[in-house]
């Protein structure tokens, strides 16, 4: 019989992960620490009107295991949902726009649950919590796209909710070095990851 390949991750994770490693080697070597609190998200830079944070702010990290935590976890919750949208010109787009969509849904999530935190928010996971949670409604329909309302969509976002109230009481994400959690954009992006899939899979043609 022919065996399955132990890494068969599609090509767009694979680009995303190792994507995301090489930025946070290039932000170690070129980017001050004030250059990249001008690329953070805070509430103050949006009111400011410096919006391409909501951007900018996802393509940072806050430490080597934060980054690599991360990668870790798009490999791991990315893959049914780049697959779901197909791995060509068209799917991949889909892919990335809704990769970028959910992250900045988490990043507002994060800015209007708290309006005068001064803390300044880097990473991927509130993107990621987006693959999270369209991952979820996947799992749900068995290969497709399931009801929203489904047993494991309820019971992830239950799981998911709890381990961020854990975060958001003990106030450190593991792995960040100490930063404070970001709960707020991990609920955000998971809910815009539930909500989005199916839209967006109907955008990719699927």
């Amino acid at each position: 019989p022919k065996r399955e390949p132990m890494f068969n991750a599609p090509w767009t994770i694979v680009v995303l992960c190792v994507g995301l490693i090489a930025l946070y080697a290039a932000q170690t070597f070129a980017l001050s620490d004030a250059m990249v609190g001008t690329l953070a998200l805070t509430p103050a830079q949006l009111a400011a009107g410096h919006w391409q944070t909501l951007v900018t702010s996802m393509f940072l990290h806050g430490s080597w295991p934060h980054v690599l935590m991360n990668a870790v976890a798009a490999l791991a919750f990315g893959p049914p949902v780049a697959r779901m949208f197909g791995l060509g010109p068209r799917g991949s787009l889909v892919f990335l726009a809704f990769y970028l969509t959910c992250g900045v849904i988490a990043g507002l999530g994060f800015v209007l649950a708290d309006l005068k935190d001064v803390e300044p928010v880097v990473g991927a996971s509130g993107a990621i919590s987006g693959l999270l949670g369209a991952a979820s409604r996947i799992i749900q329909g068995h290969g497709r796209i399931g009801p929203i309302f489904g047993q494991t969509v309820i019971g992830m976002a239950i799981a998911w909710a709890v381990v961020n109230v854990v975060l958001g009481v003990s106030g450190l994400t593991p792995g960040a070095m100490g930063m404070p959690g970001a709960w707020q954009a991990h609920l955000a992006g998971y809910a815009a990851g539930v909500l989005l899939i199916g839209p967006s899979a109907r955008l990719a043609g699927r």
